[in-house]
């Protein structure tokens, strides 16, 4: 199996560790009872809440263009080392901007978000050409 293919598979326990990040703080913000309802008169969430539908959101932005490299990268039988760098760079960064969306520290998040997606260039560069 292709390290982007070993990716892809394990880059479902990130999507799942996003997911359960932003559900558990929903859930701590407005209760059980209120997560389970229809949700029609909801207040704003707090803080810790945004943040986490904030980093799944951009989490998800990502994602479909990782699965979308990786996938024409074992398709076309393209793995080379910019595939499997890019690959691990994107997987990597991507775990690690998740406790970076919740902590304060100026211009990190935003450093971390950049290596993700030169990661994601790195793997079109090395499948396209």
């Amino acid at each position: 199996m292709s390290v982007e293919l070993t990716l892809l598979i394990w880059s479902t326990a990130l999507a799942f560790a996003y997911l359960g990040v932003q559900l558990t703080l929903y859930r701590i913000d407005y209760g059980l009872e209120h997560a389970n309802s229809q949700r029609d008169h909801e207040r704003p969430p707090n803080k810790w809440t945004v943040r986490g539908q904030r980093a799944l959101s951009n989490f998800l932005e990502t994602y479909g263009v990782f699965i979308a490299l990786a996938v024409a990268t074992e398709l076309a039988g393209r793995s080379d080392a910019l595939t499997q760098w890019g690959g691990q760079v994107w997987f990597w960064a991507r775990w690690v901007y998740l406790p970076a969306y919740f902590i304060d520290i100026p211009q990190m998040r935003s450093l971390i978000w950049t290596i993700s997606f030169l990661g994601l260039v790195l793997m079109f560069f090395g499948v396209a050409f």
